[in-house]
């Protein structure tokens, strides 16, 4: 299995956690912007998932093991 390189999957991560967030308090929750799809298909295929619960929860898992909070 491939590792990502952390500083990618960190600015990953960072990121799909802060665009829903900015999108439901602009849109009214709508639909996921095109931005945060490409975010989760990127997360899960850098973490080698197909759910993107699965692939924060690897990410996460991946930062902590690779480099200690």
């Amino acid at each position: 299995m491939l590792i990502p390189r952390p500083a990618v999957l960190r600015r990953l991560v960072e990121e799909y956690e802060t665009v829903p967030a900015e999108e439901a308090a602009t849109a009214g929750g709508a639909r996921p912007s095109k931005r945060a799809q490409d975010l989760a298909y990127t997360l899960c295929v850098s973490t080698g998932t197909q759910e993107l619960g699965r692939a924060l929860e690897a990410a996460h898992r991946l930062l902590e093991t690779i480099i200690p909070a």
